[in-house]
């Protein structure tokens, strides 16, 4: 099987143990986020071949996510430590229905000094690199970003990206929506939510706004809507829909790594090197992958959610 690589952030999540605001909260658990991380893990615990490429602190908390990596068999050789910072920690507040509310502490953190001449050389045709928007801030991990994107295209890997939108990382919202503009395409396929679509596209209608990403190097678009499901475009004009699996949601952290780290999963399985000959798999690919969120939102927690392989594949 080839490989899945993720770049950026890895964190610790201390995530309420009771309902109600950050404000009003008084105790919380700590838990292994970050959501290229939540996505390197889930393919890795559905059976894949994954790499997680970062940077953390050399303390007790970079050295706690080095160990839940590797006990979730994700390989660790491209997890740098520093000491010019520390690791990334987030605060998380749930409301009833296990919406979120965050609060970072990470100005700066370990992995925004993520470089270029760290990124590896591995990359292959039909491996995979997938990034989201937390790490593509004015730091050196930027740079690391486009650098491995330049690797993986020479390569022939396919390119992933979540917008993943944290506006509270930026310093303004206008900032954060011209760098996902910026790197849209470059990549070879977007997964958004039906919030983000509209917050970059600016368009209401949802298959026009779909149709704005089309550009650059993009061929497939995932689209998820919550309780509505989630839909799949391709550039060809192939469109299918998978709705929603009824659950009672405890904790939405994680929900959408575990998506399209099970539909990339599932690329990665069938050995599928370009996406552009995906329709035919597409309902199915949906299908599972909003199976493992469904799933993954009845706990707490984004890594301790993630279900196995024998959880959402069994009949």
């Amino acid at each position: 099987m080839k490989k899945l690589y993720t770049i950026g952030e890895m964190l610790i999540d201390f995530t309420a143990n009771k309902i109600g605001s950050l404000k009003e909260v008084k105790e919380f658990v700590k838990n292994p986020g970050g959501a290229p991380a939540n996505v390197a893990v889930c393919t890795a615990k559905l059976g894949g071949n994954a790499a997680v490429i970062t940077k953390l602190g050399k303390d007790a908390f970079g050295d706690f996510l080095i160990d839940i990596l590797k006990e979730n068999r994700v390989d660790t050789s491209f997890v740098f430590q520093t000491n010019e910072a520390n690791t990334a920690l987030a605060f998380v507040a749930l409301d009833q229905k296990g919406e979120r509310e965050f609060m970072f502490y990470r100005k700066p953190s370990a992995d925004l000094f993520l470089n270029e001449d760290e990124i590896p050389e591995v990359f292959q045709s039909g491996d995979i690199l997938h990034f989201g928007s937390v790490d593509l801030v004015d730091y050196p991990v930027r740079t690391a970003h486009l650098h491995a994107i330049y690797l993986a295209r020479k390569a022939g890997t396919i390119i992933s990206f979540d917008p993943n939108l944290r506006y509270s990382l930026w310093e303004t919202k206008n900032e954060l929506l011209s760098t996902v503009r910026n790197f849209i395409p470059l990549v070879d396929m977007i997964k958004v939510s039906e919030e983000e679509l509209f917050d970059i596209t600016e368009i209401k209608e949802e298959k026009e706004a779909v149709n704005r990403l089309f550009h650059g190097n993009v061929k497939l678009i995932l689209l998820t809507k919550g309780e509505k499901g989630s839909s799949a475009y391709t550039k060809k004009g192939y469109f299918c829909t998978v709705p929603s699996q009824k659950v009672i949601q405890v904790d939405a952290t994680g929900a959408g790594d575990c998506f399209i780290g099970t539909f990339l999963f599932q690329i990665l399985r069938d050995n599928k090197i370009d996406v552009s000959s995906l329709e035919e798999h597409l309902q199915t690919y949906l299908f599972y992958a909003n199976k493992a969120a469904s799933i993954a939102v009845t706990k707490k927690g984004a890594i301790p959610s993630i279900p196995d392989e024998m959880t959402v594949f069994k009949k």
